[in-house]
């Protein structure tokens, strides 16, 4: 029996149990993408840079999340140095970068962004996306985006446990379609077509299921009426 035979077998019925060794035991690509799916539905975002020098650079990240409304603050997890990091090396220079929403129309060349370009080759063009400069901001937005932020590096710090980089950075800039922000400023994501990532490589559309009031002790949850 295959080893792929195995898992689908085991997977009738059962539940499967992967210890700490028997993860490491796994062939690498496999250990690699369920790794990669176990932390669930993930932001999926394009990151514009720009060096001094005037390179343009375009990344799909999935590891961008909320860090704090006030300072508005973001952070996003780079990959370790074990090749060139375009993007790291160009927000270190200039100290701004943007995030953008994918949607979905443009996961194919999202997606594309994320294949090993020598420094010398723009993303927006190897992809066809379009770079895009606002409010003097030095960075590209990508135009095609519909969700787009400015970005101001504030701390970069390299974590010790994995090699991995974490870049916190300040919303300088929010470009949004007219009428995705409700009135008590909650956007829409959805109505904006912005996808998720699981894994590696497989992007998903969203159904929301209801906004809910915020929870207190004394009282029964409620959802908010839309």
């Amino acid at each position: 029996m295959t080893y792929s035979a195995a898992i689908r077998r085991s997977i009738q019925g059962h539940t499967m149990h992967f210890t700490s060794q028997t993860l490491d035991a796994l062939p690498k690509r496999t250990r690699t993408n369920l790794i990669n799916s176990l932390s669930g539905f993930k932001s999926a975002n394009l990151v514009g840079t720009r060096s001094g020098s005037g390179q343009e650079n375009l990344c799909i990240v999935s590891s961008c999340f909320h860090l704090g409304a006030d300072p508005a603050l973001m952070g996003m997890i780079i990959r370790p140095h074990s090749v060139d990091r375009h993007t790291l090396e160009y927000l270190q220079e200039t100290g701004c970068y943007t995030i953008n929403h994918v949607h979905e129309g443009i996961i194919a060349a999202a997606h594309q962004t994320s294949a090993r370009y020598s420094r010398e080759v723009s993303e927006f063009e190897a992809t066809g996306l379009t770079a895009d400069y606002h409010h003097d901001f030095p960075a590209p937005f990508v135009q095609e985006a519909r969700i787009r932020l400015g970005m101001k590096v504030v701390e970069i710090q390299d974590l010790a446990v994995n090699g991995t980089v974490l870049v916190i950075g300040t919303i300088e800039h929010v470009l949004l379609p007219t009428g995705l922000m409700g009135e008590d400023g909650y956007v829409d994501v959805e109505q904006a077509g912005t996808v998720t990532l699981s894994g590696l490589d497989s992007y998903h559309l969203t159904r929301r299921q209801g906004r809910w009031r915020y929870a207190k002790p004394d009282r029964t949850p409620q959802r908010i009426n839309e």
